[in-house]
């Protein structure tokens, strides 16, 4: 009996919520009726992101039809920085590979880089958005927003009042501004396969994409 309490709760501490992982899934999986993945390899993403200690719900997998898809997903709460919390604004269901990397970046590579570069913490991330069912501008393939692979962050938000705009900033006046993204997009392309800046396009001027994964790492 005592076995079983502490299986429980070391499974509702790896999950950074209340309950087991798969409690909410299921539960949702209910309401809609879409299937709940159970594979080692998303129970294993969803506990690693756990003891990492941001906060988030697993959500049931769905199916949308021609190819897109939310399979493995959570929502996101906020994550965790050295010395707080870090809110995400407007994001959606995000894999949980996604969310892992976002997590390790937003802390180890942003809020550091906030501190350390422009004297303040930061305290929000401003995206515009994960899923989306659509191609990659320009072509007949599917984006990694197609099945919530991929994020878009469009601005920081630090504690002295600063707002740091991918669209307003990335050719910033202030080479300390110019230094913090340019290390942000750094910090980036080392947990994520791939990596779109204002650098590469202009469809990108507003925004950094992150997406994980890929056989080619591409940083531009």
């Amino acid at each position: 009996m005592v076995r079983a309490i502490l299986v429980v709760t070391l499974t509702a501490l790896l999950a950074g919520c209340i309950g087991s992982p798969d409690t909410p899934r299921r539960d949702a999986a209910r309401r809609t009726g879409a299937t709940v993945s159970q594979s080692p390899q998303a129970r294993a993403c969803l506990a690693g992101l756990g003891a990492t200690q941001a906060s988030f719900t697993p959500l049931a997998d769905q199916y949308y039809g021609a190819g897109c898809s939310t399979l493995g997903t959570v929502r996101l709460g906020w994550l965790q920085g050295d010395e707080g919390r870090l809110e995400v604004a407007n994001l959606g269901p995000v894999s949980c590979p996604v969310a892992t990397a976002l997590q390790g970046w937003a802390r180890f590579g942003v809020d550091r880089a906030a501190r350390q570069i422009l004297g303040s913490a930061l305290v929000r991330i401003e995206t515009m958005g994960s899923y989306s069912c659509r191609n990659v501008a320009g072509t007949s393939r599917l984006s990694a927003h197609a099945t919530a692979n991929a994020v878009d962050i469009a601005a920081f938000r630090l504690a002295d009042g600063r707002r740091i705009s991918v669209v307003s900033d990335w050719n910033s006046p202030s080479p300390q501004v110019r230094a913090f993204l340019r290390t942000v997009r750094d910090s980036a392309c080392k947990r994520f396969g791939t990596v779109l800046t204002p650098d590469y396009n202009e469809a990108h001027r507003d925004h950094l994409h992150l997406e994980p994964g890929g056989l080619r790492p591409f940083c531009r």
